[in-house]
């Protein structure tokens, strides 16, 4: 149980324990609906401890137990409406205690009389006495004062968070730009002067030393890692982030490359945060390159599995991996944890019993993004 309903409850049964002594100690004449407006005065108290999951019910059950025990004769301030019309404007329906305490300030005095009072000007006195006007001004007043300031606490924490957000995206592209101007020149440079050395050797016949092959392959495996980060890197509303509409693409492109690979997509995928999908592409898109690159395997499949309060990216190969064999883990999979890890997940990279790797990251998709 949460600190909040803890709360909530506690209150709720001061609240109910003061309205049934001031019940018993007020004097009225004992009549049959006695038991009844008992009950209603504990009862007006207790709803209260809903007052945050359903303000507006308590609103309207509050007001008829306070109906209930002034009909029974029982001249007790109607405590338990007004902190149920501080609740509900707190949460935002004003217009429901408006017209539900214009409601009670003409059903207060109808009551009474209805009750047995014997002239009008005695209702609308007693009735001043249990419901004050100012009372209820009150009761809204601090309702709506406690929802500005907690609405302005969330604007001042959202713009912090979009300020922070804008200055890393800033850093990011600036990260983009020098990595760009520093290093793509001479990683192409490397490359282009390896495979030229590699084709005139092969031009003449000659044996081409393993060193020279081991440059250009690195070379080339530079170029492409440089390329995927400062992808990555520049992802921003001009170049939106890829996220789950685009995992078919990544398996068609890993088909194209020669690997036999399938997509399953179970459940309701609508309502993921963007956060949430920008990670599952990034999973499956690197458990393929490691399939393509490490695996030697012929099968890939790929599920993503849309579970209530979970996303669910699985991704298995037959490749050479055995249980016997103990993974080690490489930059990929470091990088695939932490984005898991960022968003309270899980992720689980091993061999798989029957042979070949499996990758399966659980991500929450109610998380704060």
């Amino acid at each position: 149980m949460s600190r909040a309903r803890i709360v909530d409850g506690v209150i709720a049964a001061g609240v109910a324990a003061a309205l049934l002594s001031a019940g018993l100690s007020t004097g009225h004449q004992p009549g049959a609906l006695d038991p009844l407006g008992y009950a209603a005065l504990v009862a007006g108290g207790l709803a209260l401890a809903a007052r945050r999951r359903a303000p507006v019910v308590v609103l309207g059950a509050t007001a008829a137990c306070a109906l209930v025990y002034q009909a029974a004769g029982f001249e007790v301030p109607v405590v338990a409406y007004l902190f149920a019309v501080y609740a509900a404007v707190r949460a935002g329906h004003r217009v429901a205690a408006v017209v539900a305490s214009v409601i009670m300030l003409a059903a207060v005095p109808l009551t009474l009389l209805a009750s047995g009072l014997p002239d009008a000007s005695q209702a609308f006195t007693r009735s001043r006495d249990v419901l004050q006007l100012a009372w209820l001004i009150a009761a809204g007043a601090a309702g709506e004062a406690l929802r500005q300031a907690e609405r302005r606490a969330d604007e001042a924490e959202r713009t912090r968070e979009e300020t922070a957000r804008r200055r890393a995206d800033e850093e990011r592209l600036h990260i983009a730009r020098e990595l760009h101007d520093s290093l793509t020149h001479q990683i192409s440079v490397i490359k282009v002067q390896a495979e030229v050395a590699v084709h005139l050797a092969h031009k003449r016949g000659e044996d081409v030393p393993e060193s020279l092959l081991a440059i250009r392959d690195a070379g080339r495996e530079a170029a492409r890692e440089l390329r995927a980060t400062l992808e990555a890197l520049r992802d921003d509303e001009k170049n939106p982030p890829r996220g789950l509409d685009d995992v078919p693409e990544l398996v068609r492109q890993a088909r194209t490359a020669g690997l036999d690979a399938r997509l399953t997509v179970e459940g309701d995928g609508t309502g993921v945060p963007a956060a949430v999908g920008r990670t599952a592409y990034r999973i499956v898109q690197e458990a393929l390159t490691n399939v393509a690159r490490h695996a030697a395997a012929a099968t890939a499949s790929v599920r993503i599995d849309h579970r209530p309060g979970a996303l669910v990216i699985r991704v298995d190969d037959d490749g050479r991996a055995t249980v016997d064999t103990a993974p080690v883990p490489g930059v990929g999979l470091l990088g695939m944890r932490e984005r898991v890890t960022a968003l309270g997940g899980r992720l689980q990279a091993a061999p798989r019993t029957e042979g070949g790797f499996r990758v399966e990251a659980e991500l929450p998709v109610d998380h704060p993004a």
